[in-house]
């Protein structure tokens, strides 16, 4: 008697596979002056600590805590936090058919660094159960703040909007090869988040809430192993940027399947297969492959990529039909990367990233 098939399982990111936003991002530009510019300086200081100076106990996403000082203090709340998210979800082009096509097929998650308020709303909208999504659990309403720290925080926040946005160029590996410029901006940084808000009030909001990115976002899919008793080669994920490394890189030691989907550098650099395209369609497709021969027969696929590989390696009929009709005469770029065409994917999806989902969102990372 053969064994039975392996139970094989679908996690994707949000933000970039299923929406287009970056609700933390609109946020800031929504409640801060200056919101824009202020979320950017911020994003590349995280950036520095994360992937850069690998501070002990940081992750990759872990803005999302360090602008939540400066919400409070130019008035958000729960309740506004969800309806302004509420409003203003995006979603990619077939991410609705997707999400539902893919949990037809077998269990499906996501991960996702963004607040529960945003990852509510969009379940919402998309008819996806909320007890399948891993995200930061946030209550903004239980800190309180008073007027004097409030005031200080506008003057951080006035502060920080002046600062020169951080260049991180591919040749920079330590703090020491940053420009003297940026390398005060990093201090500065340093001074005003782990030096003077950490010793607020409302600086326990720095201690106390955990947004899911880097390693967090692993520790999720460990969870999710668990839960169903499945082992992580049998997984499928689906990322876009710098809070995906840990993960992608865990999926793919595993041997399981890593695609970046209109990934930045950071995500094409650690995914196993890169994804430029306007619809979703193209992860319905792999995860239909996926789910019934496995992770090679999907990179066989890749490989081959063209109508006649759909027929060849037995992509849905209806998935073949949808592709066909929204791309009758060039399909989306979809590549296996590798040594050779990395740094020419980086390049191309980072600028296809720009393109979808604007370029104030798409430089961020």
């Amino acid at each position: 008697m053969s064994p039975a098939p392996a139970q094989r399982v679908f996690v994707s990111d949000c933000e970039g596979p299923i929406s287009k936003n970056d609700n933390a991002f609109e946020l800031a530009t929504h409640y801060i002056p200056e919101g824009s510019r202020f979320f950017t300086v911020i994003s590349r200081y995280d950036d520095v600590l994360a992937d850069v100076v690998k501070r002990q106990g940081y992750k990759a996403g872990d803005t999302l805590k360090l602008i939540l000082p400066f919400l409070k203090a130019y008035g958000a709340s729960n309740k506004g936090m969800r309806a302004y998210s509420s409003k203003h979800v995006l979603l990619v082009p077939g991410a609705r058919d997707t999400l539902k096509f893919v949990r037809g097929l077998m269990p499906s998650f996501i991960v996702s660094t963004s607040y529960e308020q945003y990852m509510r709303s969009l379940c919402d909208l998309v008819d996806f159960p909320f007890e399948n999504v891993y995200c930061t659990q946030l209550d903004l309403d239980k800190y309180e703040m008073n007027m004097e720290e409030r005031e200080q925080l506008r003057r951080f926040r006035e502060e920080i909007s002046r600062m020169p946005i951080i260049e991180i160029r591919k040749e920079v590996k330590s703090l020491s090869d940053l420009t003297k410029n940026h390398r005060d901006v990093v201090e500065r940084l340093d001074e005003i988040f782990w030096g003077e808000i950490s010793n607020m009030r409302i600086g326990g909001i720095l201690r106390e809430v955990n947004p899911v990115g880097g390693f967090e976002k692993a520790k999720a899919l460990q969870d999710i192993a668990a839960r169903l008793n499945c082992n992580l080669c049998d997984l499928m994920y689906v990322g876009d940027s710098i809070t995906d490394v840990s993960i992608f890189r865990m999926v793919r030691e595993a041997g399981g399947l890593t695609v970046s989907f209109n990934g930045n550098e950071y995500a094409v650099r650690e995914a196993e297969i890169a994804v430029l395209s306007e619809n979703s369609v193209v992860t319905s497709i792999l995860a239909d492959v996926f789910n019934r021969f496995g992770r090679e027969e999907v990179v066989s696929l890749v490989e081959e990529w063209s109508p006649s590989a759909f027929k060849k390696h037995h992509v849905n009929s209806a998935l073949q039909e949808r592709i066909m009709k929204l791309y009758p005469r060039r399909l989306p770029q979809v590549e296996k990367i590798t040594p050779n065409n990395m740094a020419r994917l980086m390049r191309e999806s980072s600028a296809f990233r720009k393109s979808v989902r604007g370029e104030a969102i798409g430089r961020l990372g």
